[in-house]
């Protein structure tokens, strides 16, 4: 009992950091960007922060934690699985719309592609991310996918799966860094230097923590054996339908 309260008490805690995460990095791009827009206009970068925030670190650290909930424990595993698969489709969805966000900006403005550490970090990311969903998607969801061959992908899918959350938190970390450094020039373009720490620099800096904080918590329900999901054992060797809730 001990365990289950702490783990909805972490649970809790990852909800609101995600909650905090996504309003934040909205609020940071509203308030201190101009807004938002889709017309080749710096307000046009703007939605890429917060798609990939929302779907390559909040969206996806949820989805990844959706097996460690005890209520799901005892049930049919199939609707859990069509949850996670949903969420991470949408995470991706959001990704790829992140993705085309910056890449319509920099081609309005005639500005080079994929030339920062950042950007590489994040594209790779994002490559990573798509290719485990539809090995993901092949091997759990498809019912003509042999028990044992799940079995073997399972703890290669579940470490790849923690990669791609780190992965996505320094892409993040870096692209904010990235942004700041680039908007914040004192003299040249009316602000204040990054260095003098002025209020969109404390906002965006609290969201690059909180992100931190975010996958920090999602891991530490991850790596705990004792939140894990109980799971038939494979020996059987026998081949079971896609409702079967061992896989």
């Amino acid at each position: 009992m001990r365990g289950i309260v702490a783990f909805y008490v972490t649970y809790l805690l990852c909800l609101i950091l995600g909650i905090v995460c996504v309003v934040l990095v909205a609020h940071w791009n509203y308030t201190y960007r101009g807004g938002f827009a889709w017309d080749g206009s710096a307000k046009h970068f703007n939605w890429h922060p917060v798609f990939m925030v929302t779907g390559m670190v909040v969206l996806y650290g949820n989805a990844a934690v959706v097996y460690r909930i005890p209520l799901t424990w005892g049930h049919n595993k199939l609707p859990w699985k069509l949850l996670h698969a949903g969420l991470l489709l949408l995470s991706l969805i959001l990704s790829v719309l992140g993705l085309c966000a910056v890449f319509d900006f920099h081609n309005k403005n005639h500005t080079p592609n994929l030339y920062s550490l950042h950007s590489w970090v994040g594209i790779c990311t994002t490559a990573l991310f798509t290719a485990q969903w539809v090995m993901g998607f092949t091997v759990f969801l498809l019912p003509c996918t042999p028990m044992a061959a799940r079995a073997f992908i399972k703890p290669a899918h579940v470490w790849m799966g923690g990669i791609i959350l780190v992965l996505s938190i320094v892409s993040c970390i870096s692209g904010i860094n990235e942004k700041l450094f680039f908007a914040l020039k004192g003299n040249t373009n009316g602000t204040l230097p990054y260095s003098a720490l002025p209020p969109e620099a404390i906002t965006a800096n609290s969201l690059g923590v909180i992100i931190v904080a975010f996958g920090l918590v999602v891991l530490k329900i991850l790596s705990n054996q004792i939140w894990q999901r109980p799971e038939p054992g494979y020996d059987e060797g026998v081949y079971r339908p896609l409702a079967y809730d061992g896989s």
